[in-house]
């Protein structure tokens, strides 16, 4: 029997040739001790952008005001996630950690530093490489 499908919203920050990071904890139940980008579980009822708002507001404290949805923007990782990507290049406010029960660290990564991380998945460097050749 498939688990229920989790659909998450996740934001790509970009700036100055690099995308932000964040490093979820290595509590996590899910993913731990690996680097990631913004976000979280779509609620009910929301959109993936009113998601990815949502979770930049209440994990780093930003606004988005600008954003635009990775091609592709929705990929399956394994039977029971799906990620919609999408690339933000301008909001509102510093970025800084204001959930440290999910994450604990946030840093700008540049493209050659990818290759030295541990990753929530491998399906992440293409969507990073892409969020950061926009």
């Amino acid at each position: 029997m498939t688990e229920r499908l989790h659909r998450v919203a996740m934001g790509l920050l970009v700036a100055d040739g690099r995308v932000l990071l964040a490093h979820r904890h290595p509590r996590r139940a899910h993913y731990p001790d690996c680097w990631d980008g913004v976000g979280g579980h779509i609620e009910p009822g929301e959109s993936p952008e009113q998601a990815l708002a949502r979770e930049c507001t209440e994990e780093i404290g930003v606004a988005v005001t600008r954003w635009r949805a990775l091609d592709p923007s929705v990929v399956r990782l394994g039977e029971d996630l799906e990620l919609h990507t999408f690339v933000v290049d301008d909001w509102r406010g510093t970025p800084a950690n204001l959930a440290p029960e999910e994450h604990d660290d946030l840093a700008w990564i540049a493209p050659g530093e990818l290759g030295s991380l541990r990753l929530a998945h491998p399906a992440l460097v293409p969507l990073i490489t892409a969020a950061l050749n926009h």
